[in-house]
């Protein structure tokens, strides 16, 4: 038999939830047969977690651990809100969070695929690590919002952790898309300029000023949904930029449960 390659681990993992390694053995046993891996993986008590693979995740918690400069963000998506705020779904949501934390990435997924499987078993719906982010800065904000389902990351190149954290805090409720207006991306301009200039055509505008309105439209827009030219929301009228005395947003990442 030719060895198991790694796109056939990774399909069979992505139809059961189950560990890399565990996946690899069953394809083994099976001869490289993806439905009789599967067979295996239930007669070993697997078989709720490939039953539920498949099914939709739109609840879950945004988990933080931070420490020396370095923020970890992991949402946990699972099914229900019910399984969200199970204790042992908590658990494995701040044990991630700490792993990733204390040693990245791999150490974090690698986890996850140690306990998740386990967690599904016992709580009986599809769990899977939604996404993960570290960041460093010499200021950072973390802000949790108390129904856990919005996490922000707020590093400054200066300033204080509450003037970081209370950008996150804004963050969370205004949610910028992007930090500086030059970074909204073309295809986002691009996207509403074709609703503008319908909209332009609807009111009869003449066309020798609709390149001048859609100027003053492309401008709003890229400052709305940047976290910098946005209002604070404590201070109206003030804007995020003003707040900073010179620093420098470095980074910047909010997870939400959708």
């Amino acid at each position: 038999m030719s060895p198991i390659d790694a796109a056939s681990v990774a399909s069979l993992r992505a139809r059961t939830g189950v560990s890399i390694a565990e996946c690899k053995k069953a394809l083994e046993e099976a001869g490289g047969d993806e439905e009789q891996a599967i067979d295996i993986l239930r007669k070993k008590g697997i078989a709720s977690a490939a039953k539920k693979a498949g099914r939709d995740q739109k609840e879950g918690l945004v988990f933080a651990a931070e420490a020396k400069g370095k923020v970890a963000l992991v949402k946990l998506d699972c099914e229900t809100d019910f399984v969200a705020r199970d204790e042992n779904f908590q658990a494995i949501g701040k044990e991630l969070a700490a792993k990733l934390l204390a040693g990245g990435v791999d150490a974090a997924k690698a986890l996850a695929e140690e306990k998740i499987p386990a967690l599904v078993q016992k709580l009986g719906e599809n769990i899977s690590v939604g996404a993960l982010s570290v960041t460093e800065a010499a200021v950072n904000g973390v802000y949790v919002h108390s129904n856990g389902k919005i996490g922000v990351v707020v590093g400054l190149s200066a300033g204080s952790p509450e003037l970081a954290k209370n950008i996150a805090m804004h963050a969370a409720a205004m949610n910028p898309l992007y930090v500086k207006p030059e970074d909204v991306t073309d295809a986002a301009v691009e996207k509403e300029r074709e609703i503008w200039k319908e909209q332009l055509a609807k009111e009869g505008k003449p066309e020798q000023i609709m390149d001048k309105i859609m100027i003053g439209k492309e401008k709003k827009f890229r400052e709305e949904n940047a976290l910098l030219t946005q209002e604070f929301v404590k201070e109206p009228g003030k804007l995020i930029k003003d707040l900073l005395s010179g620093a420098d947003v470095v980074n910047y990442v909010r997870l939400s449960v959708s």
